[in-house]
């Protein structure tokens, strides 16, 4: 029987996908009658957790590029208020029976997080919204050309490679990051880690995260429609999302400038401006409520989804697909290919403009195209995401497995989509991003983190650290 659950992220006043699911997760348990924290980095001001009275703990900073310079710098590499916040917690009101669900935490929490849950590690579940629990950049990208990484994580080729888009610079702070967070986390002894799209799996395994300890479980999804969009009836191309450089904002506006298709965008952030100026007609309408969302949908014939590095999941494309709304979506988004298969959409490059002003050009022409995308994207895609009430039930699931003494590999069994479990069981080489170079899982791929551990030195010394003073750093401040 648990005690309480505890879960914990960067951020309680939801910016975006991955934090909007820590509060709802939060919640939902809640619902279900179990006592449940929040342990938050940002103030703690969240009226949905406190509607579903869930006690707040917040520590009260801001994101990094929020928080000055000096202060991102050494806050980023170890937070010590945040370590210490979350081991006065566990000092004060832990139990047997009191597991911890971790969400976000490169944004303030750092990897200090992960040498405070130390004592309770074998209660510990992590959720993988991205990939910083394995990439110092946490995208598996070059950040100014979009392109998959090939690399290990920390190895010689990884730390010589330029692929942060503030620079060399910022590219060995992450890394002398990640080497820390690497010495904290333990990757090769790691708790369950719940992965949203089982493609994830191979870029994680290459961090050293065991292939047992990787849990697939998609993310929740509620469509913008309970009916099928007749989106053969509508024109306008729809963006729902952050307003920034990842999400590829400015990418949909100058296709849709060049195809002469109308653009409503939804969402907020410093890429409003951009759009703006790339193509004065879209129709900015800034965050809206998810009622909101349904009517602006319900006018829609498709959305885009133009994601610059390799999307894990991309929710907005499974609310719009299970809402009959054909999906235009980046080639590197781990979904595409399950979009594609399915008959609900198209993959582009989101930077080639030309190619993706013409797929837009093309479903904005064809209403016998988009009629019978629509009609698939309603019907065959609803394997590709869970149910909220699902959801939960799997997370419920998965934290009494914590304290209970059957095997994790059991929950893997029970977490993965049966519908899809011919296609997961596949060959590694028959995955999307096989062909994009990554390295085969097995023995070659512990080889390559073992070497990554030499490289881990070199990532160190660029800021005149050691393994060994960060790995005695953690324990100290342990």
């Amino acid at each position: 029987m648990i005690d309480r659950i505890v879960q914990i992220n960067d951020l309680s006043d939801p910016k975006g996908g991955a934090s909007k699911l820590a509060v709802e997760a939060a919640c939902g348990l809640a619902a279900r009658g179990h006592p449940v924290t929040f342990i938050t980095g940002d103030e703690g001001h969240s009226p949905a957790l406190t509607a579903a009275g869930v006690d707040i703990v917040a520590l009260g900073q801001q994101r990094l590029k929020a928080s000055g310079r000096f202060s991102a710098l050494a806050n980023g590499l170890w937070n010590r208020a945040a370590h210490a916040m979350v081991c006065a917690w566990i000092a004060a009101h832990d139990t047997p029976q009191t597991v911890y669900h971790l969400h976000g935490w490169a944004q303030i929490l750092s990897p200090a997080v992960f040498g405070a849950l130390t004592p309770v590690r074998d209660r510990l579940v992590i959720s993988a919204h991205d990939f910083f629990l394995a990439c110092p950049n946490g995208a598996f990208a070059w950040l100014k050309s979009g392109n998959v990484c090939p690399h290990t994580p920390l190895s010689q080729a990884c730390l010589i490679t330029p692929c942060d888009r503030d620079g060399a610079a910022h590219k060995a702070w992450r890394s002398v990051r990640q080497a820390i967070h690497r010495k904290a986390f333990h990757p090769r002894s790691s708790p369950p880690v719940l992965a949203i799209h089982e493609s994830m799996r191979e870029f994680l395994s290459r961090g050293g995260i065991p292939d047992h300890a990787i849990v697939t479980l998609p993310n929740p999804a509620v469509p913008f429609s309970q009916s099928r969009i007749p989106a053969e009836r509508n024109r306008e191309v729809l963006f729902v999302g952050r307003l920034e450089d990842s999400k590829g904002v400015d990418l949909a506006a100058r296709a849709a400038a060049m195809a002469g298709a109308p653009l409503s965008v939804v969402g907020e952030g410093p890429f409003a401006d951009r759009v703006t100026d790339l193509y004065p007609a879209a129709r900015m309408l800034g965050r809206r409520s998810s009622p909101e969302i349904r009517e602006i949908a319900a006018r829609a014939r498709m959305l885009v989804m133009p994601s610059r590095y390799p999307e894990p999941f991309g929710l907005v494309a499974i609310e719009a697909a299970w809402s009959g709304l054909p999906v235009i979506l980046a080639e590197t988004a781990l979904l595409a290919p399950d979009i594609i298969g399915c008959g609900a959409g198209l993959a582009i490059d989101p930077r080639d403009t030309p190619r993706f002003a013409a797929a837009i050009l093309r479903l904005s022409e064809d209403d016998t195209a988009i009629r019978a995308m629509s009609e698939a994207a309603y019907a065959a895609t609803r394997p590709l995401a869970l149910t909220p009430q699902t959801w939960i039930d799997r997370i419920e699931g998965i934290l009494h497995q914590r304290i209970a003494p059957s095997p994790i590999e059991d929950q893997v069994i029970s977490a993965t989509i049966p519908a899809h479990s011919a296609r997961l069981s596949a060959p590694a080489s028959s995955h999307h991003f096989q062909t994009m170079g990554l390295p085969p899982a097995g023995a070659g791929r512990d080889r390559a983190f073992d070497e990554a551990d030499g490289g881990l030195a070199t990532a160190c010394s660029s800021l005149g650290s050691s393994p060994a003073m960060i790995s005695s750093s953690c324990h100290a401040t342990s």
